[in-house]
């Protein structure tokens, strides 16, 4: 990885790199990083300051690591230190819907150049190559809602919706294009003005990149038509909100574990107890996967939302939606509890993580649940439904305390608990308008 390059190195591929995108018309470069709130930070260089900022990075104070949703802190943040944000080349892109710029993510470094503890992208990072040292990998890819205001109506997946706004869906799919991501499909959602967007399944890391690339993109391509684009979990209480579903596959030797093996739906052992250990941890995983204290509005029973912890073969209404495709390649599993106000590294890192211990404690799925998990004949377990409520899990999870560490558990816990109590009081209404255009 790019990062983990001496800075000679590291140099020198951003001086090839400034050379070709300042040809293409590059001025700038942002370089982001996603806090513990889900909002996305940035720092930019002049497109000839990328060489320092590769060798160097550029200054990002750690109190970023107690920032709330409104940009309070909590109150472990303060005023001292300062990291190093080292934009990770290979994720190098010329924003087509932003002329002028070019964005690349970046990695957090203490100034003596080691990992930064509290490094959400690192952690993420981390669990991936644990699996890997295990022989494996994981292909993933996140869903992208969003909602747009001043969009045309019309019904719900509605072909009126989407001739509509045809001009800017087909603006979005080139910018996205020519930022060379391979977009699968793309729709009017549920709700009114909402839309979702799927890319091509990636490296988990790369994964989380691609979602942060595609809803910069879609902002801006929002911006350019008139438009104003939302990514909250909900924007009208009541309403289906903006998911931010996790779609994975475990994968050894090329060969994809969802199928064909002994285990339920043609599971292999391994990929059965990967996904047992996700399914275990998912009361914990909410805290990192469905941040925002309106997270817990849209996580509600009838909405498809993923409110029960259970999982079922094709269940919109369980957490864990098992799919096994037209194809082999094709199988994989939908995390479905969690929303758009997720760190993307977070939320990858710690399904990772959760999937790893139940592959190190040999996890079996408990049964399926085929029809509604709500049905009064055998109810399934209702995941947390206050962000209190998760976390409490999280600090009862040894498994997420110790794959994150410390320093990035203990950042987490307070920055949630901070909301919690910043947002204390407001009604509902209060509340989304509160974090409607904060993600």
């Amino acid at each position: 990885m790019s990062t983990a390059k001496p800075r000679a190195d590291r140099a020198a591929e951003a001086r090839v790199a400034a050379t070709r995108i300042e040809a293409e018309g590059v001025d700038g470069v942002i370089v982001s990083w996603v806090d513990n709130a889900g909002v996305t930070r940035v720092k930019t260089v002049p497109v000839r300051a990328l060489e320092p900022a590769a060798r160097w990075g550029v200054g990002a104070a750690p109190c970023f690591d107690a920032f709330l949703v409104d940009d309070s802190l909590a109150p472990s943040g303060g005023p001292a230190g300062d990291l190093r944000l080292v934009p990770d080349l290979t994720g190098l892109r010329r924003l087509a819907a932003q002329p002028g710029w070019a964005w690349a993510p970046g990695d957090r470094w203490t100034q003596q150049g080691e990992p930064h503890p509290g490094c959400q992208r690192q952690f993420a990072r981390r669990t991936a190559d644990a699996l890997a040292d295990r022989g494996l990998t994981v292909r993933a890819g996140i869903e992208v809602e969003w909602i747009v205001d001043g969009g045309e109506p019309g019904p719900a997946y509605g072909m009126r919706r989407l001739i509509g706004n045809s001009d800017y869906l087909r603006d979005l799919l080139r910018a996205l294009r020519e930022q060379e991501l391979t977009v699968l499909q793309l729709h009017p959602e549920y709700t009114e003005g909402q839309y979702e967007l799927s890319v091509a399944p990636t490296g988990p890391v790369e994964a989380a990149d691609t979602a942060l690339l595609v809803r910069h993109t879609v902002q801006a391509v929002s911006l350019r038509h008139g438009l104003r684009a939302s990514f909250a979990p909900v924007t009208a209480p009541g309403g289906v909100g903006n998911g931010g579903h996790l779609h994975l596959s475990l994968w050894r030797d090329g060969h994809n574990l969802g199928h064909g093996g002994p285990g339920p739906h043609g599971l292999t052992r391994e990929a059965e107890a990967f996904l047992a250990g996700v399914l275990a941890e998912l009361p914990a995983l909410l805290a990192l996967g469905a941040p925002s204290v309106a997270s817990y509005l849209r996580l509600a029973p009838g909405r498809w939302s993923g409110p029960y912890r259970c999982w079922g073969l094709e269940n919109r209404e369980a957490a864990l939606r098992l799919i096994t495709g037209s194809a082999p390649e094709q199988a994989n599993a939908e995390v479905k509890c969690f929303d758009a106000a997720a760190n993307p590294y977070l939320a990858v890192g710690g399904v990772l993580a959760a999937g790893l211990a139940g592959l190190g404690d040999a996890l079996r799925l408990p049964a399926e649940t085929t029809g509604d998990p709500a049905a009064p004949d055998g109810p399934a377990e209702r995941l947390p439904a206050t962000l209190g409520q998760a976390v409490d899990a999280l600090r009862k999870s040894e498994v997420l305390r110790t794959a994150l560490g410390e320093p990035l558990w203990q950042a987490v816990i307070d920055v949630r608990e901070a909301e919690i109590a910043r947002f204390a009081g407001l009604s509902d209404e209060q509340l989304v308008e509160a974090v409607r255009y904060r993600y």
